[in-house]
Order: structure tokens, then C-alpha cells, then sequence
């Protein structure tokens, strides 16, 4: 049967919806990621850390409070910038006398160095959606470089807020002695494993 041009219009119309909604995403191409400016969202971006109790089992906590700013290259991802910076006072063991004694000179000192910061100074492509970014991390008053593997979730907009976020998991391993937390070594583990999660918010 021969088609209108009431019905081709009508077809145009239902059609270009969804084609504008494929244009914002979500998509898992981190080379479809729009270029610019982006902010932490606080809400979902935390650390994740754990270490050796004792060698009996691994013992895992969190930290909370955490903003960040990036600047993100699709097309020479080797351009992109990351800074964050964390507020030490919000490090949690899940455990209210741990929790105050993480907050003590023994660990932290939060009361003397009330956050540690991370800068990226290089951003190294491992595969089309993982990076290894390098940067110097200071915390507890000392600046060591240290090396953060990320992985690219996805990007669009997000259905909650409808601003554009892109999201990333991330991944280190560092030696808490390197930084002066040097309490109970060797029986508490020196290594530490931060899992970090981020999504970043389009600046406006």
C-alpha cells in the first residue's frame, strides 16, 4: 500500500525521539564521551579500602568525602586532567572505637592533615575502556606518585537528574609506611587497596 505523506510525517515524528535520545546515550564508547569540563558528584564518588587484619581476614572501609574536577579528551584521552581531594575526617572502619582511633596520629592525624589530594599528571590508554593514570598523592603531609588503574562505565544522561555523567570505576594498591602510617606493622597489612567509584557531572 502506498504511503501518505500524512503517514511519512507522522513516521519522521515518532522516529525522531528516539533518535535524540540515542545521542546523549547511554553509551559503554568512551570515544562518544562528550569533551569538557566535569565535577565529582559527592553522592557517588568513595573509596573503598581495604587491608590485611592480622593475616586472619581482609578488613574493608570507607571513605566518603570526596570532590574531584576533570577535564576529559575522548578523541587523546592522554590529555585529560583529574584532581580530587579527599576529606580525611570522613574515613570510616565501620566501627565507631575504629573510627576514632583512624582519626588518631597513630593513623590519619585528621585533626593536622584534614585531607590528602590527588593530582593526575599523566593518563596512559590500556585498552579501548581502561586507562592507567600516574600522579602524585599526598596524604598525611607526604607526596608520593602512585598509579590508578580506571575502567569507563558508560555515559549519557542520567535518568535521576538528567544531566550528562559519565561514569568510571577505579582501582590502587599503596603502602600505607610510604605515607608515615606506620601503626601495627607488620601484623596489620602495609598494603592497602583502594577501590574508588566517580560519576562525573557535566559542568555547567
Amino acid at each position: 500500500m502506498r504511503r501518505t505523506p500524512i503517514l511519512l510525517a507522522l513516521g519522521l515524528l515518532l522516529a525522531a525521539p528516539a533518535a535524540a535520545q540515542t545521542a546523549d546515550g547511554p553509551t559503554t564508547d568512551p570515544t562518544q564521551v562528550r569533551p569538557g569540563a566535569y565535577r565529582l558528584d559527592s553522592a557517588h564518588g568513595k573509596i573503598t579500602w581495604s587491608l590485611s587484619h592480622l593475616g586472619y581476614s581482609t578488613y574493608y572501609g570507607q571513605i566518603t568525602d570526596v570532590s574531584g574536577q576533570a577535564t576529559l579528551d575522548p578523541k587523546e584521552p592522554a590529555k585529560s586532567r583529574l584532581s580530587v581531594t579527599v576529606g580525611i575526617d570522613s574515613v570510616s572502619g565501620l566501627n565507631p572505637k575504629l573510627d576514632a582511633h583512624l582519626k588518631t596520629p597513630d593513623f590519619f592525624d585528621t585533626q593536622k592533615f584534614p585531607t590528602a589530594t590527588f593530582t593526575a599528571t599523566t593518563v596512559e590508554p590500556t585498552s579501548p575502556t581502561t586507562a592507567r593514570i600516574l600522579g602524585d598523592l599526598t596524604l598525611k603531609g607526604v607526596t608520593k606518585p602512585i598509579a590508578l588503574d580506571a575502567t569507563f562505565n558508560q555515559a549519557g544522561i542520567s535518568p535521576v537528574d538528567k544531566t550528562y555523567t559519565v561514569g568510571f570505576d577505579g582501582r590502587a594498591v599503596i603502602k600505607r609506611s610510604d605515607f608515615g602510617i606506620n601503626a601495627f606493622l607488620p601484623i596489620l597489612g602495609d598494603e592497602v587497596t583502594l577501590r574508588l567509584e566517580g560519576e562525573f557531572k557535566a559542568a555547567e
